[in-house]
């Protein structure tokens, strides 16, 4: 009798350990929603109404722009960063502005034209990197569903709204230090890769 009182218990502790370190677990990752650094992303990414804008490509840019990106109906991209890292991409991060008094969509154009991308939503997955001195041009990265490695779920913008911005690219030779950005509707613009 003790012994299968013994086991028992065992199995009632192992439960109960098991138990509690799912429940920190999901404690810990449900968590991120009342942070404080959560917040700001919040707030602008209400045009997108919070469809799949990535604020933490934000961190650690710098508050004045490299670039700025003139759109239609008052809409300016203002590119902060475009940073190198050692898996071999390029992320370009930026903030999207309404510099009009009204309300204005995102054209839809920003996504591409690529039925694969498109499928997935407003995106800037019609944004590209163009290596003059290399001769070449780099296009959105996309995970393996086909979505675009950049902000989506683009809608609307009230006047004077902005929202936080990136996109993913394959990153050019070492020697390029300097590409031009473009996307459809809005002007081109040069930045330098950093990293």
């Amino acid at each position: 009798m003790s012994i299968r009182f013994t086991a028992k218990a065992r199995r009632g502790v192992a439960a109960l350990i098991v138990a509690a370190g799912l429940a920190s677990g999901v404690a810990g990752c449900g968590g991120g929603g009342d942070g404080g650094d959560d917040k700001k992303p919040e707030k602008s990414a209400s045009a997108s109404k919070g469809d799949g804008s990535q604020p933490s490509a934000q961190e650690g840019q710098s508050d004045a722009p490299m670039a700025e990106l003139k759109g239609t109906e008052g809409l300016l991209l203002q590119i902060t960063s475009a940073e190198r890292d050692s898996g071999g991409f390029v992320t370009v991060s930026g903030n999207l502005k309404n510099d009009g008094a009204k309300s204005v969509v995102i054209p839809a154009q920003t996504s591409g034209d690529e039925t694969e991308v498109i499928k997935h939503g407003p995106s800037f997955g019609g944004a590209t990197l163009v290596d003059s001195k290399g001769k070449k041009r780099y296009y959105v990265l996309r995970d393996t569903d086909g979505r675009p490695l950049t902000t989506v779920g683009l809608g609307t913008l009230e006047g004077g709204q902005s929202l936080p911005v990136f996109m993913q690219f394959p990153a050019p030779p070492e020697s390029t230090a300097e590409v031009t950005l473009q996307l459809p509707t809005f002007a081109s613009g040069t930045i330098k890769i950093t990293g």
